[in-house]
């Protein structure tokens, strides 16, 4: 097991720290700080850029905290089916961060495209002073739509696009710790790879929205702007990754990562990679931040990674009636009120052995 440097921990202490668990930068259980004040109070560990943002743009901070809250909410969506589900119970998650395996590619990833995310959207709703709207000036122009005469549809840029550059850059220069020259490792390398992985998979599936302009509801001019993907889909690609993802070994000179297995194509940017195989997630093991999977809900009719079989490492399962209240019969009010009543509902639960 490799230990985390001092930036790395301060990194992830800024990012997952909870108020009342402050000595415990693994601890993610509770809310995400949400005071930058407080963050940069309470963090000395940083250094360099980090410390340069956090000193003067601390607004920025509270996006990149709201950001990694993003990215590990995306992550327990992600795994909710899954033998290591991203917990976010105190030490165990730290245990995680601390190994080199598919999962902890995943957390790095997916936390650096939910910083890129949030501070690239804060920018759109004018919530920071540094940025704002994309800047369409620079952009080449758009292409003329298809057909001619009247057909035709002319648009250009305009409205407000998602200035993703800003949201990469600010991604990059927090969750990219610096290292000492000369203290590159395999580990590192990894960690800034899957970085930008994530950040990749918001930068590189841009899409572009329209709004039509014209007298009665006619379209004689389209202005056209681009927006990021949505979160889901960020998280819906990065998993894609992670069944695929690459396992690697350093080079001779320290500086490259190579493939392991014959007639296995180089990783490119937007693979997630990995160094170490991941244990099995089945039983309890503090050592490696596994919780286990006794108790947790399956499905005893589905073939996947959720099904009884898979999930419960083929220890069995038993059946359980649970009663649990929930809103019913809602009726809205003039104005504006929604009123429900409390339904008891039964179900059927499948839980491991």
């Amino acid at each position: 097991m490799i230990p985390l440097s001092r930036t790395q921990l301060a990194l992830f202490f800024i990012l997952l720290c909870p108020v009342n668990i402050i000595g415990l930068w693994w601890a993610v259980g509770s809310p995400l700080v949400m005071d930058p004040n407080s963050i940069c109070r309470k963090t000395k560990r940083l250094a360099g850029k980090q410390a340069e943002l956090c000193q003067s743009q601390p607004e920025i901070v509270n996006e990149v905290a709201k950001g990694a809250k993003l990215g590990v909410r995306e992550c327990q969506y992600q795994f909710r089916f899954r033998r290591w589900n991203c917990t976010s119970q105190n030490k165990y998650f730290g245990k995680i961060l601390q190994q080199d395996i598919r999962e902890t590619a995943f957390v790095y990833a997916i936390t650096a495209a939910g910083v890129t995310h949030a501070v690239t959207q804060a920018c759109s709703m004018g919530e920071l002073l540094q940025c704002g709207c994309e800047a369409t000036r620079s952009r080449a122009p758009p292409r003329p739509t298809t057909g001619t005469g009247a057909d035709s549809v002319k648009w250009e840029w305009g409205g407000c696009g998602d200035d993703v550059e800003f949201g990469y850059e600010k991604s990059k220069q927090f969750m990219d710790a610096k290292r000492k020259k000369g203290k590159s490792d395999i580990r590192t390398l990894i960690d800034l790879h899957n970085n930008e992985a994530g950040r990749l998979a918001v930068r590189n599936y841009m899409r572009t929205e329209c709004k039509c302009h014209g007298l009665s509801g006619s379209c004689t001019l389209r202005t056209c702007w681009k927006k990021m993907p949505h979160f889901r889909e960020v998280g819906d690609r990065l998993l894609e990754r992670f069944n695929g993802a690459f396992k690697v070994m350093g080079g001779n000179d320290g500086k490259t990562l190579i493939p392991v297995g014959q007639n296995i194509k180089p990783p490119d940017k937007q693979d997630l990679i990995y160094s170490a195989e991941s244990p099995d997630f089945c039983l309890p093991n503090r050592k490696t931040g596994s919780l286990g999977t006794r108790g947790r809900v399956c499905n005893s009719t589905a073939m996947d990674v959720s099904g009884c079989d898979l999930l419960c490492c083929e220890r069995g399962y038993r059946d359980e009636t649970v009663v649990f209240e929930e809103n019913c019969l809602c009726r809205f009010h003039w104005c504006c009120v929604v009123q429900c009543k409390k339904c008891s509902v039964r179900k059927e639960l499948s839980l491991c052995s």
